[in-house]
């Protein structure tokens, strides 16, 4: 459908995992000379012939769509005293497929030809499409940087939500299922596979980990990960004929010698979620422009690869994970910027050449990729921290709030209930100037500033506390903290805080707000500097009403004030 740039000739040791047409396991995709990729229901009528072939393999439902659809995965497994796990995703976005048919060809190959010996330390438990809802929207025009195969599924789920942005929200209920898959394997090593957008480059296979660098909120499960996973990775991958390496993500796509980012990660994102709760996560992002059968192939070997290495080092991750579990960081990193200068260098990144030429479809000069290689020293950039806050002992949810208490209990977030009310001296939070954003991900995220006030508050019995002092502390951190860029509040969960405050007649408010600037020197200093910085407010005679009864008397329960409390070490 579309002319994509040359694609450069490929030929390596991995083209010997592909079936001969003759075999009666070939996968749909080696079938179709990787040209298309199998609807859902092929892919499940396949996988259930290789379970009834092989009690090395069944199949597990584990939630449901959108639009109903039976979510599902496959274990492989030699049985026995139980193994940990690797689990492995793919098609969280349906049109990045390569894992789909990866995984299918290892799983045959497991089973039937050979390769049992992997599941003697571990277990395989794969997903073979996640956002089915998305994959069965095939068509040629989704995702059209992709070089196959021929019809893709959709990016987002059958609500429009992309699911590699829930985590931590989870409004989807493909995402509440696979949270509750990932509390229920507890694995030691999660694998979501991915097809990267950007620049051209001759690497092919290329995948990453949250907070790559220094910026991981976990460190001993990101060492390991660094350390070992990555060094072992990247060595199967280059004796099988591929040319890995760690994602480059751009600074400008239209300027790659700009440099690539390292960047902390919310948990809003797969690698993200798993880097909070002390998951290793690996993010595989292959080459959007390299053909359908050299991704699916790399994809192979680094899904076999990663069942090795897991197995070889399943004591020394266990004990990463429990270190960072044990860990109870004080403070969460909120928010940051790039670094004034980079903190690193690739001295010979491995590009492709291009050229300039004047679109008539944009009416700007756009770039034309010539399939050339070349190598360029690329700045790696950075981040500094510019915004952190120190954590509470607790923060404590109203009853009320249903909905947060239902997250709190999907992730597993530890709490207790009061049966009396309670008196403390806690941290309440006000916002400045809320204002909302563009609608996002299924809902209008919100931005604000904060005021923190201390002081006494009478919780209601069935209020509800939840310590920092657990494993999922920072997790709990990142969703309730209000500065958290994943925080509940950001993603626009309080809406009623929102509403203005109750209103009266305008003589009334007129005589309480001079009654108030009688008799609140502090109030009425606030009230001035306003007036003098606002001259929109300053000529509202209905605004400046309402100001002054916001702030009478101990406040108005609501307006703009955030719902969830702190209790102050």
């Amino acid at each position: 459908m579309l002319d994509l740039p040359p694609a450069r000739p490929w030929s390596g040791r991995s083209e010997q995992l592909i079936a001969e047409p003759s075999d009666e396991w070939i996968t749909p995709a080696e079938a179709a000379n990787f040209q298309t990729t199998p609807r859902y229901a092929e892919v499940r009528a396949w996988l259930e012939r290789l379970a009834a072939a092989s009690p090395l393999v069944t199949l597990h439902p584990f939630g449901r769509t959108g639009e109903g659809r039976e979510l599902l995965y496959v274990r492989a497994s030699r049985g026995g005293p139980a193994k940990p796990v690797v689990l492995v995703q793919a098609g969280i976005h349906a049109g990045e497929i390569d894992g789909k048919d990866a995984g299918l060809m290892l799983l045959r190959d497991i089973a039937l030809r050979g390769k049992a010996h992997l599941l003697d330390r571990v277990d395989l438990v794969f997903v073979p499409v996640y956002n089915i809802d998305g994959h069965e929207q095939l068509s040629a025009w989704n995702f059209p940087q992709l070089r196959g195969p021929a019809e893709k599924g959709f990016e987002n789920n059958a609500r429009n939500r992309n699911l590699n942005r829930d985590y931590a929200k989870a409004d989807a209920p493909e995402t509440r299922a696979m949270i509750g898959l990932l509390r229920g394997l507890d694995p030691l090593l999660y694998i979501d596979c991915h097809v990267s957008e950007g620049f051209d480059m001759q690497h092919d296979i290329t995948f990453t980990y949250a907070g790559w660098g220094t910026y991981a909120r976990h460190r001993a499960t990101a060492d390991w990960l660094q350390g070992s996973f990555g060094p072992a990775a990247m060595r199967a991958l280059t004796q099988a004929g591929h040319l890995p390496t760690i994602y480059p993500s751009p600074i400008d796509t239209r300027a790659p010698a700009k440099g690539i980012r390292y960047s902390p990660e919310g948990p809003r994102y797969s690698t993200g979620y798993g880097d909070f709760i002390s998951v290793p996560t690996v993010l595989v992002e292959n080459h959007m422009l390299k053909p359908y059968r050299q991704r699916v192939l790399g994809t192979y070997v680094l899904l076999e690869a990663a069942l090795r290495i897991a197995a070889q080092d399943a004591g020394r991750i266990a004990a990463a994970k429990a270190t960072d579990r044990a860990s109870r960081p004080a403070e969460l990193l909120t928010r940051w910027a790039p670094a004034p200068q980079p903190i690193g260098w690739v001295e010979q990144f491995k590009g492709i050449a291009f050229e300039w030429y004047q679109s008539p479809a944009s009416g700007r000069r756009e770039q034309r990729w010539l399939g050339q290689p070349i190598t360029f020293r690329m700045p790696i950039i950075g981040q500094q921290p510019t915004e952190s806050v120190r954590l509470p002992r607790a923060w404590w949810v109203l009853a009320a709030q249903a909905e947060v208490l239902d997250r709190l209990r999907l992730h597993g977030i530890a709490f207790e209930t009061i049966t009396a009310p309670r008196t403390l001296q806690l941290d309440r939070v006000r916002l400045l100037n809320p204002k909302l954003l563009p609608p996002s991900e299924g809902r209008v995220p919100l931005a604000a500033s904060f005021v923190h006030e201390p002081g006494p508050q009478v919780l209601p019995a069935g209020s509800v506390r939840v310590p920092a002092d657990q494993p999922n502390g920072l997790l709990a951190a990142a969703l309730l903290e209000p500065e958290s860029q994943d925080s509940f509040l950001a993603w626009g969960f309080f809406p009623e805080i929102l509403s203005p405050a109750p209103s009266t007649d305008d003589f009334i408010l007129a005589a309480l707000g001079e009654r108030l600037l009688a008799t609140d020197p502090a109030l009425k200093a606030a009230f001035e500097a306003k007036l003098r910085a606002e001259p929109a407010f300053a000529a509202d005679p209905d605004a400046r009403l309402a100001w002054l009864y916001a702030h009478a008397g101990p406040g108005h329960p609501y307006h703009w004030q955030y719902p969830i409390m702190r209790e102050l070490n």
